[in-house]
């Protein structure tokens, strides 16, 4: 994929998370640079729903800014920037807060695989504790040490629960990642509605290995299409 067309993905990906109930307000979504792996690709820090092309800014893996620009930045770009130091083989992330995942992130209920699709967060999704490494904080990860915590917490992993924070979900693609936010995401729902019916079937170890191990183009560039199509609608004021 071309560095335009990765960036125009890239401003998509962030209003197409909004519209899947993954993004919020404060949310950032990055993906790795195509030619430079020590390179990757950030919005400005404006409410993800507004990014376009024009809004989408280049920073190293110390998170500093390489495209000239006087523009507010995103204060936790340190989970990108380390994320992608610590994994070679992600080129993706999202730090999300869905609400159908901070229930789990507050109460420290594990997040299991349930369904089909939600197989792709792997079978362990480890929690990360900003106070077992720094006490007290605002929660904000702006320190280099705070981003390396987090990403030794992710480790191999696909997603990583932050109590009392949100999400960070990674991928080996920016379409996988998407894939992987709005499928974990939809897993929490379903897991927490089964928790309110009394009990949890998780999908077995080699489940999760068979439906999840190895993400197929077909329903990687399936689900894209979709909220694609979803968003499109949704901008050009079709509802029904």
């Amino acid at each position: 994929m071309s560095h335009d067309a990765l960036i125009s993905e890239l401003a998509l990906a962030n209003r197409l998370l909004v519209n899947e109930d993954v993004l919020d307000t404060f949310g950032h979504v990055s993906c790795r640079h195509p030619d430079r792996p020590d390179r990757y690709f950030l919005a400005a820090a404006l409410a993800p729903v507004t990014v376009g092309p024009a809004d989408i800014l280049e920073f190293d893996l110390d998170g500093a800014l390489l495209t000239p620009s006087d523009r507010p930045l995103y204060s936790e770009r340190v989970i990108h920037s380390e994320i992608y130091r610590a994994r070679p083989d992600v080129a993706a992330i999202v730090h999300h807060h869905a609400p159908a995942v901070l229930p789990f992130c507050v109460s420290g209920q594990r997040l299991v695989p349930v369904t089909q699709t939600g197989a792709a967060m792997g079978p362990n999704v480890p929690f990360w504790d900003s106070a077992d490494d720094f006490g007290d904080t605002n929660l904000l990860l702006t320190r280099p040490e705070e981003g390396q915590s987090l990403a030794r917490a992710l480790g191999p992993d696909w997603v990583v629960l932050m109590k009392r924070h949100g999400a960070t979900v990674v991928g080996r693609s920016l379409r996988e990642m998407v894939f992987r936010a709005i499928h974990s995401t939809s897993n929490a729902r379903t897991q927490m509605q089964a928790m309110l019916m009394g009990g949890v079937d998780a999908l077995t170890p080699g489940e999760i290995a068979l439906a999840g191990g190895d993400l197929k183009p077909s329903p990687v560039n399936r689900t894209w299409n979709h909220a694609l199509r979803r968003l499109h609608l949704l901008e050009s004021g079709i509802t029904g």
